[in-house]
């Protein structure tokens, strides 16, 4: 089996493969968070370990938006996919020794993580993808909603300050 931990940020993926627990080897690389892009991480994994798509176990944290992409790309790659919860692998860190935090030691925390936890972790399993669009229509609706009521509240404002006529009409526009 092969490790991985992935620290994903809004711009990078930071990839780590534990090669060899001890003593510690790993290989790293870090790829653009980009969409379209996610699939050269999983053709770098399976270069790298030479192993088959099922014995690379890559964990992940849930970050915003920010993972989803490349957890699907992985899914679909055929890797086992695990997106674990911060505050657990904050509290594994802290009890691995860790204290200092840059991109690099938390992939590294990541992918030990894995490799200890991995069979008491839930593989992570894609939404349909009926499931997805709905989910993104309900949070679209929610902002539209919080927006609408941003400007109500303004043209209370505006109507209560006596505006000039042009910016309650700009905001009755909105």
């Amino acid at each position: 089996m092969h490790f991985v931990g992935i620290d994903v940020s809004k711009k990078s993926l930071d990839t780590l493969w534990l090669r060899q627990a001890n003593p510690r080897k790993v290989k790293t690389r870090v790829f653009q968070n980009r969409r379209g892009k996610e699939h050269e991480v999983a053709q770098w994994l399976l270069k790298q370990t030479g192993a088959e798509p099922s014995e690379i176990h890559v964990v992940l944290e849930a970050t915003c938006i920010y993972h989803e992409n490349l957890t699907y790309a992985l899914h679909e790659a055929g890797l086992q996919v695990y997106v674990a919860n911060p505050a657990r692998t904050r509290d594994f860190a802290k009890s691995e020794g860790f204290s200092s935090k840059t991109d690099k030691l938390d992939s590294l925390c990541l992918a030990l993580y894995v490799k200890e936890k991995h069979e008491r972790l839930h593989k992570w399993q894609p939404e349909a993808p009926e499931i997805r669009q709905l989910r993104a229509l309900g949070a679209r609706l929610e902002a539209l909603e919080k927006d609408r009521q941003r400007e109500e509240n303004r043209l209370e404002k505006a109507e209560f300050n006596q505006s000039s006529e042009r910016v309650i009409a700009s905001i009755q526009d909105m």
